[in-house]
């Protein structure tokens, strides 16, 4: 049996990971934090000299949106850093034979020509509010490939799009765009307000994918047996593949799609003197649809899946 570790299996992308590999033959391990500090460096060769594992998917980290990127850019950077430092390492020393690092698509430069292909990386500046956390994640693709170049390791690494889905944070500052907008209108809709005000002009497209989907993805490129997974390197600024829908649409037209989903009927307000953020983000996906995988819940499903699991949890949030 194939022995698996989840590094940040609480988390949005770790849990759903979680689900899929509880679903077949696969040894699971998770560590809690009170067992395993991931940042501390001694405890993770430690733990990974008394399991030796055969998969690893790295799935931790500080995440966060706008908000926290640009109010905590020390912590984002750091622990990030730490973090996949840590495990990527005493993956290479204790012979784990495949691992899987996740990224952001905010690896890409804030102008990058769009759709977004892997070659984009390292072509252009970032976006400023995030930055220290897509270096961070930028690190983390360049610390495995060279560890591959340098030891014959097979870590591989896939930048997802926007994901949302169980198990996303509602936190009213610092969530990314679908659960805000999910919990604002949820909210408005409960205390019968007639207008909702949402940030710029409603213009910007963005991607996203729902991560259930992305779960499977992750399992789908780390079992790629080598030479179909080599085949998607075709240079060395290409050491990554792109996981998204493929598809986007305006914040104007998820705002009122998301409206539907959670039946509000008032007015949605948008004030331009707000910044709308990068006109475009879509990746290029066609890499990974190339190799066999392609994504199976639409956003209308993938919405309603989202917040029926927040009706259930809401009681629990903090904020």
């Amino acid at each position: 049996m194939i022995k698996v570790f989840v590094a940040g299996h609480k988390g949005m992308v770790g849990s759903a990971i979680c689900r899929q590999l509880n679903n077949k033959k696969f040894d699971l391990v998770t560590a809690d934090h009170d067992e395993l500090d991931l940042t501390d460096q001694l405890q993770v060769r430690d733990f990974f000299e008394k399991y030796n594992f055969d998969q690893v998917y790295l799935a931790a980290g500080k995440v966060g949106g706008i908000h926290a990127n640009n109010n905590f850019p020390a912590e984002f950077i750091y622990e990030n850093l730490m973090i996949q430092n840590n495990v990527i390492d005493s993956a290479h020393r204790s012979g784990v034979g495949r691992l899987l690092f996740l990224g952001s698509s905010c690896i890409y430069p804030k102008l990058a020509a769009q759709p977004i292909s892997e070659s984009e990386l390292l072509n252009g500046r970032l976006e400023p509010t995030n930055e220290p956390y897509a270096i961070a994640k930028i690190a983390g693709i360049k610390m495995c490939e060279s560890y591959n170049r340098q030891y014959g390791s097979d870590f591989r690494s896939v930048m997802p799009t926007n994901l949302y889905g169980p198990g996303d944070n509602f936190h009213h500052e610092n969530s990314h765009v679908i659960p805000a907008l999910l919990r604002r209108l949820h909210e408005a809709k409960i205390n019968n307000e007639s207008s909702v005000i949402a940030w710029g002009s409603g213009k910007p497209k963005r991607e996203f994918l729902h991560v259930d989907d992305m779960a499977k993805a992750s399992l789908f490129v780390m079992n790629l047996i080598n030479k179909d997974y080599k085949r998607s390197q075709s240079d060395i600024a290409m050491s990554h593949i792109n996981i998204g829908s493929g598809l986007d649409l305006t914040i104007r037209e998820l705002t009122e799609t998301v409206a539907a989903c959670v039946g509000y009927e008032g007015e949605i307000i948008w004030d331009t003197s707000k910044p709308d953020g990068a006109p475009r983000k879509l990746l290029n996906v066609e890499k990974i649809k190339d190799l066999g995988w392609s994504p199976k819940i639409n956003l209308e499903e993938g919405l309603k899946r989202t917040y029926m699991w927040f009706l259930e949890n809401k009681n629990n949030f903090r904020s």
